[in-house]
């Protein structure tokens, strides 16, 4: 297998798009085609990007697939498909704080003014593709058990704080009585909400439209990131 064939090969396994992953990468469309065809070599600098998005560049060189895991274990929450991710800053990757507030009681329930655990990257190539904006996004830490089955406790996901549509059934960010917390929701005829929790364990709440003072949504659960050392 060539160069090409590995590249392409990597690429598709973060199930990105030759736009998305040129974008990444700082080439244009037609240049990241003619590497996967051989028909020109990839540059170091080209490599060097794509090294901080979990491209094993070691493999696309060589052959030989590195020793080192990925930087970051991370899917769409809806379907499972990989998403390209980084522990560190680089070239067209855009910056997430972490915050660890699922079950805290804020001060408001915006997420200003709490304190940031840490910070993730993300292509911003990736992001637009998506339909996400790199300034709209927060990290979540998930707490306990409630969602299991789609997201573990100690998982990390990234929220869409601009997304806040709940027409369209998905996992949210939710402010209830005081509270925040990560439920799939349903809206209901009449304006009333339906939460449920993925662990059958757990049994689904009702908001009523008289009740819905006290619940705001905050944003949609779009990435699932995986722990993060």
């Amino acid at each position: 297998m060539a160069i090409g064939q590995r590249l392409r090969e990597e690429r598709e396994r973060l199930g990105m798009t030759q736009s998305v992953f040129s974008g990444v990468a700082g080439v244009t469309k037609n240049t990241q085609l003619l590497y996967e065809s051989d028909q020109r070599s990839p540059k170091a600098d080209y490599l060097e990007r794509l090294s901080g998005i979990d491209v094993d560049i070691q493999y696309v060189v060589t052959g030989i697939r590195s020793n080192t895991g990925p930087h970051v274990a991370a899917q769409r929450v809806a379907d499972g498909a990989p998403v390209a991710a980084a522990n560190g800053p680089g070239p067209g990757l855009a910056e997430v704080k972490l915050y660890d507030v699922e079950g805290a009681a804020g001060a408001g329930r915006s997420l200003e003014g709490e304190h940031v655990e840490g910070q993730l990257y993300f292509p911003e190539a990736q992001l637009a593709a998506l339909g996400i904006s790199p300034g709209q996004v927060a990290g979540v830490k998930v707490r306990g058990d409630s969602m299991e089955g789609t997201l573990a406790d100690g998982d990390w996901v990234l929220v869409d704080l601009a997304n806040r549509d709940p027409r369209r059934e998905g996992v949210f960010l939710l402010w209830v009585s005081g509270e925040r917390r990560i439920k799939r929701v349903q809206r209901l005829a009449g304006g009333a909400l339906y939460l449920i929790s993925d662990n059958e364990h757990y049994k689904p709440e009702m908001i009523t439209p008289e009740q819905m003072g006290e619940v705001e949504i905050l944003g949609r659960c779009e990435i699932r990131i995986g722990r993060v050392s």
